[in-house]
């Protein structure tokens, strides 16, 4: 059903919503430990059972918990690993215009899956909440296993960290592919039939001059590529049938600023003709992402959903200009194939981006009346 629901309709969202004041006061109540895990826990449901209201009242059938449970789009995940350490780096990640907070994951064991994860306790609280209401279906989006790895080797402590637990390579990457293969067949025991895996390392290999400056120049990037390859994969061969698993991918979303530029052409002979996902979910907002052409190396059958409303900036964009740039992707992919989302989640660490409440739904609602008009779901 999730596959079938997933490519019949040809409107998504990214996944992750502007935090309400209730969660970032609760948050910063429990930081002061002026309430307790129970107490914060009971606001995030409550805000939570809002938003899945409000998601269906603006016509979504796949929603999603706004991430209101996280801090980060990507670290809470890393560290209800076993073997993983919430630490802190020399300094956070570097964004365009800022510099994010500086926590970190590092390696102190040998990397498992924990049964009591908390993204599947996520998971199962979401989809209490829709089981029994026909044709909504509950996603759960999970940061990569490219981005996992990526975090283990930022900075010279994290890398120091990961050689002396993970001397070989081999047995780094299947570990870390049995942690994320057993956390998706936990989601997927769990009802779970629509994971998403969001992913930023595609999204800055594309950025020679970001990829200059960590490395100062000693920058190989098939050998990248063939690493997030090899990661991606091995975590989602041999899952069920009936589970969707597609892919996010991003130049980062940070309070409405970003971290690379550059179109798809550099990865996508690995990433769109070897990854083996169902579904794509491509950045395409402005020029940084580059034009369609890359697409042609999608294989056939394979879903796009062209994030061509931005959920970085406020502006309402024209329907008229998303119905020609579809009508544009198409010289790649049927447009059978094709869907509209937002280009990234609204919120993709608790901060935000830079837009209210009310602009956040008006770009959902310009997403379903779009696609409508151009395919009629």
């Amino acid at each position: 059903m999730a596959i079938l629901t997933a490519t019949k309709l040809h409107y998504d969202i990214v996944g992750s919503f502007l935090r309400p004041n209730a969660i970032k006061q609760a948050r910063a109540d429990f930081a002061a430990k002026k309430i307790d895990q129970e107490q914060l826990t009971a606001v995030e449901d409550e805000a939570i059972r809002d938003l899945v209201a409000k998601e269906i009242d603006a016509g979504l059938k796949i929603v999603t918990d706004g991430e209101f449970r996280r801090s980060y789009w990507h670290l809470d995940t890393f560290w209800g690993f076993s073997g993983i350490a919430h630490t802190y780096a020399d300094h956070g990640y570097l964004f365009h215009d800022e510099e994010t907070r500086n926590d970190s994951a590092q390696v102190v064991g040998k990397i498992a899956f924990d049964p009591e994860h908390n993204d599947l306790k996520a998971f199962k609280f979401l989809n209490e909440l829709v089981q029994d209401q026909p044709g909504i279906i509950a996603r759960q989006s999970i940061p990569s296993p490219a981005q996992f790895y990526a975090e283990l080797v930022r900075g010279v402590e994290n890398e120091e960290a990961l050689h002396k637990y993970y001397p070989d390579h081999a047995e780094l990457v299947h570990d870390i592919g049995q942690a994320y293969h057993d956390l998706i067949l936990a989601l997927y025991d769990a009802g779970c039939r629509d994971v998403k895996l969001d992913d930023c390392t595609w999204g800055m290999v594309v950025d020679s001059d970001f990829w200059q400056e960590m490395t100062n120049g000693e920058f190989d990037r098939d050998a990248l590529q063939n690493i997030y390859l090899e990661l991606n994969n091995a975590a989602i061969e041999d899952l069920p049938e009936d589970l969707r698993i597609s892919t996010h991918i991003c130049r980062g979303n940070y309070h409405s600023t970003w971290a690379a530029k550059g179109g798809y052409a550099p990865v996508a002979s690995h990433l769109f003709a070897q990854e083996k996902v169902d579904a794509f979910y491509l950045e395409f907002d402005d020029e940084r992402s580059g034009d369609f052409a890359p697409l042609a190396e999608v294989p056939a059958g394979t879903q796009v959903v062209l994030g061509l409303v931005t959920s970085k900036r406020p502006e309402l964009e024209q329907k008229e200009t998303l119905i020609k740039r579809i009508n544009e992707a198409t010289q790649y992919v049927p447009l059978e194939n094709l869907s509209l989302s937002t280009q990234c989640g609204f919120a993709s660490t608790e901060e935000g981006n830079q837009l209210t409440e009310q602009q956040q739904w008006d770009k959902i609602r310009l997403v379903v009346d779009t696609a409508q008009e151009v395919w009629g779901d």
